[in-house]
């Protein structure tokens, strides 16, 4: 079928007030990066829809873009016409035409914002169930559960006739609540964490530790990887690369090893709120999992926290594994973070790390260590790239999958 636009329909937009217009600005915006590949579509937000323009653009194409787009309840390939009756008749009956032969029951669901228009809902309704069953006597009518429902708006520019709702991701614009890091780690919560800040509004970028030469390449491939996973939810998403190699070689030459972890996820979160502090961050974001690891019970997380008065988001926080790696496996996540790199988070971890250290204790052995300093020369090492959906890190063989799962 030779659709003309996709109509694009608003999710918790409708409830914003006097932010609304600032919502879909940011919204069209949003769609405008995700769908920048396609260079003769037209976007057209107005207040209660936003119209695409396909100009000839293969719709399948663009629907898949979009259904990542954050701020989008559900949107439709749809025809847009001259507000005719003729034309009208004729359209809705070449649709029909073109859906009947998978279907044997229809439906007319018309609805009506220009009240000026000749004839209202119900007349609409009639006049093209009459008209499509004297040219389609093969269908029937049926006002519940129809096999094809045929939607007609009436609008104050056009009629735009559809045949298919096809849901959106939901949630806010990305942007809308604001920026924060996301301290991304390789493996299967921090991608998932991103991706439900993500959903509620909140632009984040990537905040990755790495500690050459204990950690690969590889493993930086496989982070900036998964931050390419999801970028099509925002269009780009910036990856900083933090180097970490002389904190970890510190902290474990100085701390016992029952703090090793606490003393070292401490400097983790400093060095996230550094980022954050400079980029204009509001918060931090991170994958933890209440009670999943060592790092991860409520003592550990005291003790960590103690280091920043910026609240530290865990999306996750009360989720199952399987709940976790659900999502995973939606957006398309959980087989890059199974695979077999050794992230910072993992080298040098301790056999018996402490469950429920002392925050008196933490904070002792991290002032044994110039931490400052240390710091300092982290943030002079940093890097920072933009990554894009399309961009390529790393080249996996179906042997580096089958071999974990």
């Amino acid at each position: 079928m030779k659709y003309t636009e996709i109509t694009v329909r608003y999710g918790e937009l409708s409830t914003k007030g006097k932010n609304r217009r600032e919502f879909i600005g940011r919204l069209n915006g949003n769609v405008t990066k995700a769908l920048a590949q396609f260079s003769d579509l037209h976007i057209y937000p107005k207040r209660d829809r936003m119209h695409i323009s396909l100009n000839g653009t293969n719709y399948d194409a663009v629907m898949a873009k979009l259904s990542k787009v954050f701020g989008i309840q559900n949107f439709s390939p749809s025809i847009k016409i001259a507000k005719d009756i003729d034309l009208l008749k004729q359209t809705a009956l070449e649709m029909m035409t073109e859906l009947a032969p998978t279907a044997k029951t229809f439906k007319i669901n018309t609805r009506r914002s220009d009240h000026t228009f000749e004839m209202d809902t119900n007349q609409i309704n009639l006049m093209l169930g009459d008209y499509i069953y004297d040219n389609l006597p093969e269908l029937t009518a049926q006002m519940k559960y129809p096999d094809i429902t045929l939607r007609v708006e009436v609008r104050h520019d056009a009629i735009y006739l559809s045949s298919e709702t096809i849901k959106g991701a939901g949630g806010l614009p990305v942007g809308t609540a604001g920026k924060a890091m996301l301290m991304l780690s390789g493996g299967i919560d921090s991608p998932v964490a991103g991706y439900l800040a993500m959903k509620r509004g909140v632009e984040i970028e990537m905040v990755h530790f790495f500690s050459p030469p204990y950690t690969s390449d590889r493993a930086l491939a496989k982070a900036k990887q998964l931050t390419a996973k999801l970028a099509p939810y925002v269009g780009t998403i910036k990856f900083i690369e933090v180097p970490f190699t002389e904190i970890q070689e510190e902290v474990k030459r100085s701390v016992p090893e029952g703090y090793l972890m606490t003393v070292q996820r401490r400097f983790m979160l400093r060095l996230a709120v550094k980022m954050a502090e400079q980029r204009n961050g509001l918060a931090i974001f991170n994958g933890e999992s209440v009670g999943q690891v060592a790092s991860q019970t409520l003592e550990s997380m005291v003790a960590i926290n103690d280091v920043t008065s910026m609240p530290i988001i865990r999306p996750v926080a009360t989720m199952d594994k399987n709940e976790i790696i659900e999502i995973a496996e939606k957006i398309d996540t959980f087989d890059l973070s199974i695979l077999p790199f050794e992230d910072c988070c993992t080298i040098f971890a301790p056999p018996r790390p402490k469950t429920k250290p002392r925050l008196d204790k933490a904070r002792y052995y991290e002032a044994q260590l110039d931490g400052e300093a240390l710091m300092a020369r982290a943030i002079a090492g940093v890097k920072i790239t933009e990554i894009h959906s399309h961009d390529e890190f790393l080249t996996t063989d179906q042997t580096d999958i089958q071999s974990v799962l």
